[in-house]
């Protein structure tokens, strides 16, 4: 919430309070371009062996309060902040950690403070999508490793510059697309490098489930505990609605089918080996059932193009007959009834065919016959990319899901959009300059408009 001047008197007086000399980050007053200006050698502040990975945690909604109490229920790692703009939920994510490690952490509304404790080894980005690529480079600009959550980037641009932060300051960036860390999609993985499918030339992906239409209510003034200024950041600072779904602005967010299908997106270019990015886009849909003031998509159908093969994206938010696996199911031995799950992966080789799944689905593969030839239950990977994410601040080695990878898959999410809001279209892309040489009314997409001071740098 934006008091005036008074609260930002006092947020300036907090913050010159927090500099205490030439070798800790300067904040410079007019642009959060400055983010970047901290004396710290890249690679520096790696966690000290043998010692606890302390850790801060920013956003604590849902995803964030559960990543909050599952590195603190860690012997490895303490939580030492959580961070919101909005007080409620933080006070609700200290009181959680505190139970699950004993020790109550610091709950701060700006995450400022947060990045300028030198104690503070990694950061947990758990925002909505348009605080992910600041947040995570400002970060990295302060010597901090990143597990940020999914998708990567609220813009293609921002995912190349949150790339060249973690790299520029040698940094440990993981993107929580945790099935690249569960073990039946590795050997998924494995069986199809083996060549038992033959040769792959289309992949299908799905997201298709339910979701209700959006209440409506006035806008309002924000409440007091929520620093709304804080929370809009990096974009409009839209009139306050406490109705509002943020997943479905694009000023916020990529839309909610991306959010939820970079998951099955990632895990299929996991499957194939990671390729480079496809030559083209091809995009149909829109907003054909959820009228309810939202701009992103309801129903995506997109088709990228890779040359030796297709991967085409099925996605729409009003399929009650197609979802993704219940909570109560997940952890068990069984499979999906695949026809009806709505997160599944499609591989068909030219020997045999692959139903895949995220999350604990596992997969099976059949012959040219159309018998089952070979299953894996499956499990989540939460714990294990959680695992890899402590290994890796500790070795300074690369995790599973490393930003250039989280880049490689967020990449086709706005590919579709792009596709999508240039009026469904063929778009023909470029991957060396990441940019549309045909189409210079798509590249105005590629980047976000910022909100001062709240600005991802041109310079990292």
């Amino acid at each position: 919430m934006d008091n005036g001047g008074m609260q930002a008197n006092q947020r300036l007086a907090s913050e010159a309070r927090l500099r205490n000399g030439a070798n800790r980050r300067q904040f410079l007053r007019t642009s959060m371009t400055a983010a970047t200006a901290v004396a710290i050698m890249p690679g520096g502040n790696a966690a000290r062996p043998n010692e606890k990975v302390i850790l801060g945690v920013m956003g604590t909604g849902g995803r964030g309060s559960y990543l909050a109490t599952a590195f603190a229920g860690r012997t490895d790692a303490e939580v030492a902040y959580v961070c919101d703009a909005d007080t409620r939920r933080m006070a609700q994510a200290q009181k959680a950690v505190a139970a699950a490690q004993k020790r109550e952490p610091r709950a701060v509304q700006d995450f400022r403070r947060m990045l300028d404790d030198r104690q503070v080894d990694a950061v947990i980005n758990a925002t909505p999508d348009h605080w992910h690529a600041l947040g995570t480079i400002m970060a990295c600009a302060a010597g901090k490793d990143v597990y940020v959550e999914k998708p990567l980037s609220h813009s293609l641009w921002e995912g190349r510059k949150m790339i060249q932060a973690a790299r520029k300051y040698g940094r440990v960036v993981q993107l929580g697309t945790q099935n690249r860390s569960a073990t039946d999609a590795r050997e998924a993985a494995e069986y199809i490098r083996s060549g038992k499918l033959g040769d792959v030339h289309l992949v299908r992906v799905f997201n298709m489930m339910p979701h209700n239409l959006a209440a409506s209510a006035p806008d309002q003034p924000p409440p007091p505990e929520l620093d709304y200024e804080l929370w809009c950041g990096p974009a409009a600072k839209l009139p306050y609605n406490p109705r509002r779904e943020w997943l479905s602005r694009f000023e916020y967010s990529c839309g909610p089918i991306p959010g939820d299908a970079v998951h099955q997106l990632d895990l299929a270019r996991y499957l194939l080996g990671d390729p480079a990015p496809p030559r083209s886009v091809s995009h149909r849909g829109g907003i054909l059932a959820l009228k309810d003031g939202r701009d992103t998509p309801d129903t995506q159908l997109a088709s990228f193009d890779y040359g030796a093969y297709t991967l085409l994206f099925e996605a729409a938010l009003w399929t009650p007959y197609l979802n993704k696996t219940p909570m109560a199911q997940r952890d068990q031995d069984r499979f999906p009834n695949w026809p009806f799950n709505g997160t599944r992966v499609e591989l068909l080789g030219t020997q045999g065919f692959m139903y895949a799944g995220r999350h604990s689905d596992g997969w099976q593969a059949f012959d040219a016959t159309g018998q089952l030839v070979a299953s894996r239950y499956g499990r989540q990977g939460d714990r294990q990319h959680q695992d890899n994410f402590i290994a890796c601040v500790r070795s300074r080695q690369t995790p599973n899901a490393d930003v250039e990878k989280g880049h490689q898959s967020t990449l086709l999410c706005h590919l579709a959009n792009i596709a999508w809001r240039t009026g469904n279209r063929t778009l023909a892309f470029d991957a060396r300059t990441e940019s549309f040489p045909d189409a210079p009314d798509a590249n105005q997409f590629l980047k976000r408009a910022y909100r001062p001071p709240w600005v991802v740098p041109e310079e990292v």
